[in-house]
């Protein structure tokens, strides 16, 4: 046993200043540890998460517009803190492959080695692009960096760009746009070919097994679900939707046409190839460094920006060669410090053309501070990220002492999630949010199933959608027997 563990720390090998900045990382995500359930898209997971456990099957009886690795996650932690914890050490894990790779890619310059491995740390940990919160892009960019460490390090054989293709397809896994980091990798291998024949062999082989290693992941999650009977579910609910996502938050563009709605997507990627060209006409003037870096920034900028919406977290799947581009700025002597300035500038301007919101970090950490020197209450911490966040708690505390563990009850309200997390209480439906419901199904087929299935409890909350007629099924079929703040509790009446 101390063998292998000598093993293990000869082969992680990391010097002592990152250790030490592990740990600095871990002190930073300690107020995560202690946040409510109030993030939407962390109580959609963890209320899939919570189906998973109770063996209703993804998909077919609990739905969400992404791949299945996140819900298994969250069912695997079970609850928010060790879902937040598992996030944690994924991220050092992250952390370390990052620097890794920086290390491989630049073995003798130490300094940009320290500097981007410390700003891509903070970067994925700060709240400033939603560090402190569980999102699909913080698990996904770990397999993606690793998959970029193994084809620059490793020899090109099967095993090793197989495997790496299977990293991409894990990232992938996690959510779909993690794909588009591959395209920088194919351009990198097409801007530096050998012009004859045994390159462009060379370059398909390449090409064709990373794409059976990326197939692979996703076509054994594609042969599950058909088996366990929910294919379709999952081809559409993880696949098709997102493509109904793409440019996507533009409301005047929704009875446009395809090519018109779809404009600057098509403008997006055509600035990416034309970026591509650029690499390529100066591959004799620049490092392969410098081409590899930029063409991966090129490539995630044009996932970062699918949707349009302005999210941070959607910004984290460019934060590995931002980091790497200003550790060069910081601390190259050549003319490529000066050219760095020119993909920099295009990272920094799609979250400001976009208007990209980010969360406050100093506030953050001095809420928190405020909430351990008991210099507010529970109640006021909690109040700090959601005003109605004490409502949920008190919601969600009523229906685990009220209902039996096989109770279903029913939410509407945008918090309802939350709700369902915190009670391990789901619905009777296959959608666990309000706006799944405006997107993915209809009021009649809503009111349907309520009929059909008749949950014990029938929760409206104080900041839900105008819904008229659930007001007057519940009002047939329910009597209110409680109030919590503005929230409406109704009891099903046993005729």
């Amino acid at each position: 046993m101390r063998h292998l563990w000598n093993k293990l720390i000869s082969i992680i090998d990391t010097p002592l200043w990152l250790e030490i900045f592990f740990a600095v990382l871990l002190i930073l995500r300690i107020p995560s540890f202690f946040e409510p359930y109030y993030y939407g898209d962390e109580m959609i997971y963890l209320a899939l998460g919570e189906g998973v456990r109770q063996g209703i099957p993804l998909y077919l009886g609990l739905h969400d517009n992404k791949p299945p690795l996140l819900y298994l996650t969250a069912a695997i932690a079970g609850n928010l803190f060790i879902f937040k914890v598992i996030l944690a050490f994924w991220n050092l894990i992250t952390v370390y492959g990052f620097w890794k790779l920086v290390k491989h890619l630049f073995p003798k310059n130490i300094k940009l080695q320290n500097i981007s491995t410390v700003l891509f740390g903070l970067l994925t940990t700060l709240p400033l692009f939603e560090g402190n919160t569980v999102n699909a892009e913080l698990f996904m960019i770990g397999p993606v960096i690793f998959a970029i460490w193994i084809i620059l390090s490793k020899t090109n054989n099967f095993k090793n760009l197989f495997i790496a293709g299977s990293l991409f397809s894990v990232a992938a896994l996690f959510k779909i746009p993690a794909a588009f980091d591959i395209l920088g990798i194919v351009a990198f291998w097409v801007i530096y070919p050998r012009f004859n024949l045994v390159g462009i062999k060379e370059f398909f082989r390449k090409s064709i097994i990373l794409a059976i290693g990326f197939t692979v992941p996703i076509g054994l999650t594609f042969v599950w679900f058909y088996f366990s009977g929910s294919f379709k579910e999952y081809l559409v609910a993880a696949f098709l939707q997102n493509f109904g996502y793409v440019s996507s938050w533009r409301p005047s563009s929704s009875e446009l046409s395809f090519i018109e709605k779809n404009g600057p997507l098509l403008i997006r990627a055509g600035v990416m190839f034309l970026g591509f060209l650029v690499l390529w006409l100066s591959r004799k003037k620049v490092s392969k460094e410098f081409v590899l870096i930029s063409a991966w920034l090129l490539a995630t900028l044009f996932a970062v920006t699918l949707s349009e919406r302005p999210y941070p977290h959607y910004f984290v799947q460019s934060i590995a060669p931002v980091s790497i581009l200003l550790g060069m700025l910081f601390s190259l002597k050549t003319v490529e410090q000066s050219l760095t300035v020119i993909p920099l500038t295009l990272a920094f301007f799609v979250p400001f053309y976009f208007k990209f919101s980010h969360y406050p970090t100093i506030t953050y950490y001095q809420r928190f501070l405020k909430f351990t020197t008991q210099k507010i209450t529970k109640e006021e911490y909690f109040n700090g990220f959601s005003p109605n966040v004490n409502n949920s708690y008190e919601i969600a505390d009523f229906i685990s002492k009220s209902a039996q563990k096989d109770d279903k009850v029913f939410v509407w309200g945008n918090d309802s999630s939350a709700i369902y997390s915190l009670s391990r209480h789901l619905p009777p439906t296959k959608y666990v949010a309000d706006y799944h419901f405006v997107d993915f199904s209809n009021k009649e087929e809503t009111i349907k199933n309520l009929a059909q299935s008749l949950p014990k409890f029938i929760i409206i909350t104080q900041n839900s959608f105008p819904f008229p007629e659930l007001s007057v099924f519940v009002n047939e079929n329910y009597y209110i027997i409680s109030e919590i703040g503005s929230s409406q509790i109704w009891l099903y009446l046993n005729k």
